[in-house]
């Protein structure tokens, strides 16, 4: 099969109205506050990358509960409802979640730097940072299918109900997620009101968990009443 880019849609897309999120909790799950760098969710836990370990967060009671070493895990955590993948060195991993054991491995993309990992109907979506690029990536086989191009860095990746949602941060302008149709176009825009986003996940219920700046954790969700914070 051969593989689909799609460089139109996203690049020019900037006439999408943008609504307001607000944060509706914050964590710091470590008080020595390294860097998060990927988030997915499963359905109870939230799992994140930091200094060479993948870490299972309990929000309901605010413990962490689980920490699985991970030599050099980097942006990028992803879960498909049995196995943790995780990027790590160039390589995905796919992990137990019990034992953290690699259950088996394949090189990632090696076109740009990854920037966050999602996993939906039997596909990994893999964000590059500055490349503003998200591959479409077979994962018995690690070939590319797909890639789509924002205009923006991509943070961190998520799929939701079937669509690919990115967060950008990190380039002087304000902190969003956003929903990309499937020709890259940016169909809707949520203004985050935080520093940076460093890897997403959607929760299934419309909110979104965010890595953050120095070590945060966020529960983002759409600002309820629709004004922007500063207007409250």
């Amino acid at each position: 099969m051969s593989k689909d880019t799609t460089h139109e849609g996203a690049r020019g897309a900037h006439t999408t109205d943008i609504a307001d999120a607000e944060v509706a909790r914050e964590y710091v799950p470590f008080p020595d506050r390294g860097h998060v760098h990927g988030v997915t969710f499963d359905g109870t836990l939230v799992w994140f990358a930091r200094n060479d370990e993948l870490v299972a967060f309990d929000p309901a009671s605010e413990q962490v509960v689980r920490r699985l070493a991970v030599p050099g895990a980097d942006s990028g955590t992803a879960f498909d409802g049995e196995h943790l993948y995780q990027l790590a060195k160039g390589e995905v991993l796919v992990l137990d979640p019990k034992d953290g054991r690699v259950v088996r491995r394949f090189r990632a993309p090696a076109d740009g730097l990854a920037s966050g990992m999602a996993w939906a109907d039997g596909f990994l979506f893999i964000g590059q940072f500055r490349e503003a690029r998200i591959h479409k990536v077979d994962p018995r086989t690690g070939e590319v299918k797909k890639t789509l191009v924002s205009d923006r860095f991509v943070t961190g990746v998520s799929c939701v109900d079937g669509a690919v949602w990115h967060g950008a941060s990190n380039d002087g302008k304000p902190c969003e997620l956003r929903r990309m149709a499937a020709d890259g176009t940016v169909e809707e825009r949520l203004r985050v009101p935080v520093e940076a986003i460093a890897g997403v996940e959607g929760a299934g219920d419309g909110t979104f968990w965010c890595g953050g700046e120095r070590g945060t954790l966020r529960l983002v969700r759409r600002h309820r009443d629709g004004a922007t914070p500063a207007a409250r």
